[in-house]
């Protein structure tokens, strides 16, 4: 049996750039070493490195710690090897198929979701928008499960930020009855939108996994009109397995 090594110190920075790329004014390093629970010397030690290499780089009048361009490139190299529309669209055409309802793809930009791809259902009349076109981080069944899948006091805070709008009279507003919802998201691995975003449209959303820090999801939209209650429970099941699919066809392109 082979034994793994730790490398704690890799450990360490990793959490320091994950921390630091989700707050979009940076972190200091007493922020950082009371949210990760390290020492200052140790945070200290470890962001001077990292700013060295390029990871990240320090804002000299708030001494607060952003990612830096080195990684932007890394970042940049590593997804030129694979086309995130191009990989999702054979799933989700199938998924349009099977469901005939728009099938969206879609990547969280700090507070907003930007829509990548969409798949058009075919009927007379549907639902779409243009590619390019962003909807609030914490719009209906996509928001859920971008904010699901960040660490829990990292999206009650930005929850408490932003504050949650009321698009619709469905929208959930009170913030117990919120965190429970995302708690549902996080167990079943889908959200559910029932007329919260848009009066009169329902829709399942599910979270791409294993993509690291590129947070990205598809969610399918229909009306209510056409999809009753058995309709949204297939839809999600449908959307769920999609999500896996195409997470794992991802994947694959990045390994090979």
């Amino acid at each position: 049996m082979i034994k793994k090594y730790g490398a704690p110190s890799v450990k360490k920075a990793f959490a320091i750039l994950n921390a630091v790329s989700a707050v979009k004014d940076g972190l200091g390093v007493s922020e950082l070493a009371k949210q990760l629970k390290m020492a200052k010397s140790t945070v200290h030690g470890m962001t001077s490195a990292l700013e060295e290499l390029g990871a990240v780089m320090r804002n000299p009048v708030t001494k607060k710690y952003k990612l830096g361009f080195t990684l932007l490139e890394i970042g940049r190299s590593a997804y030129s090897q694979v086309d995130l529309k191009a990989a999702a669209r054979p799933i989700t055409e199938e998924l349009m198929e099977k469901t005939r309802t728009s099938v969206f793809l879609g990547i969280q930009n700090w507070d907003h979701v930007t829509i990548l791809d969409i798949v058009e259902a075919r009927q007379d009349l549907n639902i779409t928008a243009p590619v390019g076109s962003t909807i609030p981080l914490l719009a209906g069944a996509v928001g859920k499960v971008f904010l699901a899948s960040m660490d829990e006091n990292q999206a009650f805070k930005h929850i408490k930020s932003k504050g949650l709008p009321q698009f619709t009279d469905n929208s959930i507003v009170d913030l117990d009855r919120y965190r429970k919802e995302l708690k549902r998201v996080r167990e079943k691995g889908y959200a559910i939108d029932d007329e919260e975003y848009i009066p009169g449209v329902r829709a399942v959303a599910s979270p791409l996994m294993e993509l690291g820090q590129l947070r990205s999801a598809i969610w399918a939209v229909g009306f209510k009109a056409s999809l009753d209650d058995k309709k949204l429970k297939n839809l999600a099941i449908q959307t769920h397995k999609t999500a896996g699919a195409v997470s794992r066809r991802i994947q694959d392109q990045l390994v090979g």
